[in-house]
């Protein structure tokens, strides 16, 4: 998984406006030095934005709480990370795909990508892994959680992927100025799969009849420890925390034992006194706020294909429009319309916006803000210039997969805290947070939001330089 300087082969290498072909007279340090020229540098530095963004959201939720999800409806900054990691995937399927000639090889390559991060996605968020708080590890098969962040983005990335390998065989004329229009044509394939995508999805959402359900309490440290609770539904198309279809769906195949057990609902007004923060649940709060509940369940996921089918169009306009304007016009139009579609269909209460159900509005919303983020990048970075203010981003970017691990899921902490001295909590990172952050600026909150700007994001973004300028990266 770690590849050297002389085996890298970055999948986003492309033709800048005004740059010609590479020939094939060129040696092997020009054709390198050509590629780096080609290079899109606001793919990278928006996926290690997304990365960062990712970790802030993590670690400083719990003391920001407007940073972290929303505990039902509406969107707080965490909500906006998923859809952005799968609108950088798409793109990313776009451009890497086009560079492999060969079907069957492609679809082998796209086979084991999906089944490395199905892995991945099963041993860091299945249980397994107690990072970096607990120094254990081991998950009991019966409690083991299938579904998490690795694993939306594998089958959203093997749903389109597939998609754009199997319907590839049509081209387009690369340098037409009107070709943006013809895009959508081209690849009509791509959104008849997004057409039927949100038809299946809608159709359970609104369709299936959602019965009453119980559930045994297995949180130790609840006073209702062992009870068996029930929860009246007997409803059809409600959007609200206990008698959704898509809780109703994952509890039927997967069962509540193999569902999220800290789900955001538990900071919810009608769970907690101390809403929006984390606290004790109220005496007469709804049996459902003890129950488990997957934000990145089956049908939530089935919709969030849609996230990744927008990136994939958002490829082919940067691979088939040479013009810097015409891109632009075309990602900038397409985003403030589906930023304006999903504020409608919320604020006429067609639809909510919710990051736990993936309703059509949010698809919406956090497409339309990551076309305009990505776009601000490429104005910025591909055109301006401007690309050594976000170098930070750049390399986090590069090597967003060992960034991710070691921070985000906390397992380069967790080996940290694995050496202490006499008690547990009295580690290296205990003793930064405290003397250093926690200590100097008299708050836990301003405290801790800077440990993880400077000490986790910044930390991390100049590892990913060190390596960057050693070739080491490591991917799927």
């Amino acid at each position: 998984m770690a590849d050297t300087k002389g085996e890298i082969a970055h999948q986003h290498l492309l033709e800048v406006a005004g740059e010609s072909r590479q020939g094939p007279a060129l040696g092997e340090k020009d054709a390198k030095d050509e590629q780096k020229k080609k290079r899109i540098a606001s793919i990278d530095i928006f996926r290690g934005f997304t990365v960062a963004l990712m970790i802030l959201v993590d670690d400083a939720g719990g003391e920001w709480p407007i940073i972290g999800h929303a505990p039902w409806n509406g969107v707080h900054l965490a909500d906006f990370v998923m859809p952005f990691f799968l609108f950088i995937v798409g793109m990313a399927i776009a451009l890497a795909l086009k560079r492999i000639p060969s079907r069957h090889l492609a679809i082998r390559k796209v086979v084991l990508r999906t089944l490395k991060l199905l892995f991945f996605g099963i041993l860091l968020q299945g249980g397994f892994s107690h990072a970096p708080d607990e120094l254990t590890y081991g998950v009991d098969m019966q409690r083991i959680r299938w579904c998490g962040i690795l694993q939306r983005i594998a089958l959203a990335y093997f749903v389109v992927a597939l998609i754009e390998i199997l319907t590839r065989s049509v081209k387009i004329k690369e340098d037409s100025s009107t070709s943006q229009f013809l895009i959508f044509k081209t690849y009509i394939w791509h959104w008849l799969l997004g057409a039927c995508v949100l038809i299946v999805y809608l159709a359970v959402l609104y369709g299936a009849y959602v019965p009453d359900w119980h559930f045994m309490v297995d949180d130790p440290n609840s006073a209702d420890y062992g009870k068996i609770l029930s929860v009246s539904c007997n409803v059809r198309g409600k959007l609200d925390s206990p008698c959704n279809a898509v809780g109703y769906v994952d509890r039927e195949l997967m069962g509540i034992r193999h569902m999220y057990q800290k789900p955001a609902w538990k900071r919810s007004k009608a769970c907690t006194m101390n809403s929006p923060y984390e606290g004790p649940l109220l005496e007469d709060a709804p049996a459902w706020c003890l129950a488990h509940f997957e934000p990145e369940g089956i049908l939530s996921s089935i919709s969030a294909i849609l996230s990744t089918v927008i990136g994939v169009h958002f490829g082919h306009v940067l691979i088939h429009i040479k013009d810097h304007s015409t891109r632009l016009k075309h990602w900038i139009v397409m985003g403030l319309s589906l930023l304006l579609l999903g504020i409608v269909l919320h604020f006429t209460h067609a639809m909510p916006l919710n990051k736990q159900l993936y309703t059509f509005s949010y698809v919406c919303v956090t497409s339309g803000a990551a076309a305009l983020t990505f776009s601000t990048f490429y104005i910025l970075v591909d055109i301006l210039k401007l690309k050594y203010v976000f170098l930070p981003f750049e390399w986090i970017g590069m090597n967003a997969m060992l960034v991710y691990v070691m921070a985000a899921e906390g397992i380069f902490a967790g080996f940290i805290n694995g050496w202490y001295y006499k008690n547990p909590h009295n580690t290296l990172i205990y003793w930064i947070q405290k003397h250093i952050f926690f200590g100097v600026w008299h708050s836990r909150r301003v405290g801790l939001l800077l440990y993880v700007i400077f000490a986790e994001i910044l930390f991390w973004a100049v590892v990913s330089g060190i390596l960057h300028w050693q070739g080491i990266y490591w991917r799927l």
